[in-house]
């Protein structure tokens, strides 16, 4: 193969004007990770109250947190971003979906909403496991003490069964990290879209794409050294990761 490799392309000065192809790069990162814990913090929110419904005595909540997580899980993410971007707005009011169209940042902030919603889905699951992982009596002595089930979830169940489903939810984060990948096609240019930018402005395919390979991984490194000593100092004894 007749390629001229030149790794001294990320120090030249990138056509946008704004510093070196690194520092677009450095760019890419940035949104890339800002995208991440937004989307993570979303399927946080949402995953745990629909898993909390999942594992509820009403057969209603039962249903509803059954129909989220089958939507959001059953659909691909691609699909869903497209539906989010360009389906909601003219399904909505005109004025509505005028503002959505013209809102700044529409694509980070769709991205990071359709990204979290996915993602709830399956942290979710994580955390109905994690509950119905409990012995029985954990609830029951919850209800003995004279806790509401609002107060036993919230002080009983839930601190143990998030401490269960840590190493799960580890994987999941990093899920998430890859999947704002995806966003690229509503026009997000996070790492993957600033490393696709550098290879069409510069030509330098293999140098752009491997540098973002080595930022993706120095997050995933990161990210998997702080959740193994969030895990470590979490666990209980007796369970996974507890000695």
């Amino acid at each position: 193969m007749n390629y001229n490799w030149n790794w001294s392309i990320f120090f030249e000065p990138a056509p946008g004007g704004t510093g070196t192809y690194f520092h677009m790069l450095l760019t890419g990162l940035w949104l890339t990770i800002q995208t991440g814990i937004f989307a993570w913090i979303i399927a946080l929110i949402f995953g745990s109250i629909v898993g909390v419904l999942r594992t509820l005595p009403s057969k209603t909540a039962y249903w509803v947190g059954f129909a989220w997580v089958e939507f959001f899980r059953n659909m691909p993410l691609l699909v869903q971003l497209f539906l989010w971007f360009f389906v909601l707005p003219e399904l909505l009011p005109r004025s509505w979906g005028l503002w959505l169209k013209q809102m700044p940042n529409a694509p980070f902030y769709t991205a990071a909403i359709g990204i979290g919603l996915f993602m709830s889905a399956r942290v979710a699951v994580q955390l109905a496991a994690g509950i119905a992982s409990l012995p029985r009596g954990q609830k029951q002595a919850a209800t003995a003490l004279g806790l509401t089930t609002f107060q036993g979830y919230r002080y009983v169940l839930l601190p143990i069964a998030f401490r269960i489903i840590m190493p799960p939810l580890t994987s999941e984060f990093l899920n998430t990290i890859k999947n704002t990948a995806v966003a690229i096609t509503i026009g997000l240019i996070e790492l993957t879209g600033q490393a696709r930018s550098m290879q069409e402005f510069s030509f330098q395919v293999f140098e752009a794409f491997t540098a973002a390979t080595v930022m993706y991984l120095l997050i995933n490194i990161i990210v998997v050294t702080g959740m193994r000593f969030l895990e470590r100092s979490l666990a209980i004894p007796g369970y996974i990761t507890g000695k």
